[in-house]
């Protein structure tokens, strides 16, 4: 029998192998100063494109008020303990019934982070005879709940609805032996690529297979539709959607998330959702924050006009450079590059060097071999001056790589690393 962490110790992981050249730049890089459209790296001052504050409501001096007084007033802590127990308020009430009626649902439910929320409703919204039907491409927390399922899972084609419907005719007979039923789930716009998930032609599956659609909607929330309620809205859809998820970590610049859904299916959820049952509510802070920033949302349509300014400006103005930005329906700006990893590490170090240009940048194994990916966010505190600086700089290091001057200057990094 071997030691335990000898696995762990002889092999970092397809990432982790890059620690040594990579951390702290590349990955688990420390961007300072105020979250805006210029931030400081590493002393330098940089255009950022990776930040999920769509709206660019986080550093708005009327939203750190509010902040700044919730803080003073109730601390970090209040209130102490989880929903059921102790951690029950007023506020926590009344955000949830405005978060409701603003996605056009009957009831919503608070939850305190994201990604343990939406591991926890896919848990608690199917039993062992059940089976899910879900997108390939689906987010990483939607894959760790669909792994608690103990019944049956299918995954269809990224976006492709004759797969679903293949899959749905297998989970029919399926459940027909089990006497379950059959959870389909998407993205509202999956954010590596930036497509909107196809809700209409999902929805329009529900008339030939007995199905609920659970969405997640995070990066569609408060920058799709016309008032800002998310994909399904842009759709016209949202009707439709049985269980909708959303997250405070983007539009809304803060900490927590949402379910929204019947009535009677939120009351099932809040009784049967492990994250909440037995993890912390979420703190005042951050309650009395988002009600803020959802009011803001409501009633400033400026900052979406302003988001979707900069948006079609980015890219509009990559495509008519020549640059591949995928099939992208939405805010997410994906510019594909073919290269390998340590030619994508010498591109990326040349944009912050010697442009001031940051944004995000994923290999493989998120992605296939021999390709870059450069995830651009833009947001409603970028300026035109921004997109221009950044189309120059893209159209030098394209033709920097497509030169081979990245793959000279990572030949040193890749021999170290035996590529």
């Amino acid at each position: 029998m071997r030691d335990l962490f000898d696995r762990i110790i002889e092999n970092k992981g397809p990432l982790g192998k890059w620690a040594s050249q990579a951390e702290g730049y590349f990955v688990f890089p420390k961007l300072e100063g105020p979250i805006s459209n210029r931030m400081k790296f590493q002393g330098k001052e940089v255009i950022t494109w990776s930040i999920n504050d769509y709206l660019g409501l986080a550093n708005l001096p009327e939203v750190k008020k509010v902040d700044g007084e919730a803080a003073l007033e109730y601390g970090a802590a209040f209130p102490m303990g989880a929903r059921m127990m102790s951690g029950h308020t007023d506020f926590h009430e009344q955000l949830e019934q405005e978060l409701a009626a603003f996605v056009n649902k009957e009831s919503a439910y608070l939850l305190n982070f994201g990604y343990q929320g939406m591991v926890s409703a896919i848990d608690a919204l199917v039993s062992k005879d059940d089976i899910i039907v879900y997108d390939v491409d689906a987010h990483a927390c939607i894959i760790d709940g669909v792994r608690l399922h103990m019944g049956k899972r299918f995954t269809f084609k990224h976006n492709d609805i004759e797969s679903l419907e293949k899959n749905l005719e297998r989970a029919v007979k399926m459940a027909d032996q089990t006497g379950g039923g059959i959870l389909v789930i998407s993205e509202g716009v999956f954010g590596m690529r930036g497509e909107q998930g196809r809700l209409k032609e999902i929805v329009a599956l529900k008339k030939k297979y007995n199905f609920r659609l659970f969405v997640d909607d995070a990066h569609g929330f408060g920058t799709l539709g016309k008032t800002g309620a998310g994909t399904g809205e842009e759709q016209g859809v949202q009707d439709d959607i049985d269980v909708y998820f959303a997250t405070f970590a983007k539009s809304m610049a803060g900490i927590g998330a949402f379910l929204a859904a019947d009535k009677e299916i939120i009351d099932y959820l809040k009784y049967n959702l492990r994250s909440q049952m037995f993890a912390k509510s979420l703190p005042m802070i951050y309650v009395k924050g988002a009600l803020k920033r959802l009011d803001m949302l409501r009633t400033q349509p400026e900052l979406k006009a302003k988001l979707w300014e900069n948006v079609n400006a980015l890219q509009n103005g990559l495509k008519e450079k020549g640059f591949d930005i995928g099939t992208t329906t939405s805010c997410v700006t994906p510019v594909y590059l073919n290269g390998s990893i340590p030619e994508a590490m010498a591109l990326v170090k040349d944009l912050r060097e010697n442009f001031g240009i940051f944004c995000s940048i994923v290999v493989y194994p998120v992605i296939p071999k021999g390709l870059i990916l450069l995830r651009m966010i833009p947001t409603a505190t970028h300026t035109l001056q921004d997109v221009s600086e950044t189309l120059e700089a893209f159209s030098v290091i394209r033709e920097r790589l497509q030169n081979g001057t990245y793959k000279r200057l990572s030949a040193a990094v890749a021999a170290a690393m035996g590529e």
